[in-house]
Parts: structure tokens; C-alpha cells; sequence
């Protein structure tokens, strides 16, 4: 398996405005929400939860890692992993107000209680 999504995805990643990510407790019964998602200058692909750890597609996600991101209709299945790093929580602050600088939500998104919530997607 690789460790990085391959270019094609990548581009799509960090081109999208929003994407959808399908989570699952037990594997059967997906949900689904909309999410942003930021790819940084090392071809990380970083989540994180506007409504913190309480958000249910986030809790879904540490429970069971294997996540699905639907994005214009591409299927790209991945793993979701906790960054507990500052590299990469510091890397999806600054994708984050990068890529989205006048919406309403990037002081939330950046916020000190939901910087924690930074997720990195990786193939599977």
C-alpha cells in the first residue's frame, strides 16, 4: 500500500472547496457529512473538525480509521490517523486560512479547541 495518494487525487484533493467523508463505527452502516480538507507542501492530506472532538463523523473516524472522502464523485478510500505532531497540526492551520481566507468558519477551523482534531488521511 502506498504511503501517499497519487497525484491525480491529490489535485483533486486540494482543489476541492468541500468533500464528503463516509465514516462507519462497525463497517456497515456509512455516514456521511461534509467536510474541508487541505493538502499541505508535503502532499499530506489534513481534516479537522469544525465542531470538535464532539463532531459524530469525527468520533466515527477514531473508531474505526477506514474512511471514504467523496470528492466530485471520485471514491478515494483512506485511513484516517490522529496528528499528534506540530508539523502537521501547524501545516493544516496554515492550508487552512490559505485556502479558505474569507470564510466565516476559518476562525473555527484554526481555533485552539479544534486544532486537536487535526487528522491525516492516508491511502489504504
Amino acid at each position: 500500500m502506498p504511503d501517499r495518494f497519487s497525484r491525480d487525487a491529490l489535485a483533486l484533493l486540494r482543489d476541492a472547496h468541500e468533500v464528503r467523508i463516509e465514516t462507519s463505527v462497525d463497517g456497515t452502516k456509512a455516514h456521511s457529512t461534509v467536510i474541508w480538507v487541505v493538502v499541505d507542501d508535503q502532499g499530506r492530506v489534513l481534516i479537522r473538525s469544525y465542531r470538535g472532538p464532539a463532531a459524530r463523523w469525527y468520533r466515527e473516524a477514531l473508531t474505526n480509521s477506514r474512511v471514504t472522502i467523496d470528492v466530485a464523485g471520485r471514491k478515494i478510500p483512506a485511513r484516517a490517523q490522529v496528528a499528534t505532531d506540530d508539523g502537521r497540526i501547524t501545516a493544516a492551520t496554515a492550508e487552512l486560512r490559505a485556502k479558505y481566507p474569507d470564510d466565516p468558519a476559518t476562525p473555527t477551523m484554526v481555533s485552539e479547541g479544534v486544532v486537536s482534531t487535526t487528522l491525516e488521511l492516508v491511502p489504504r
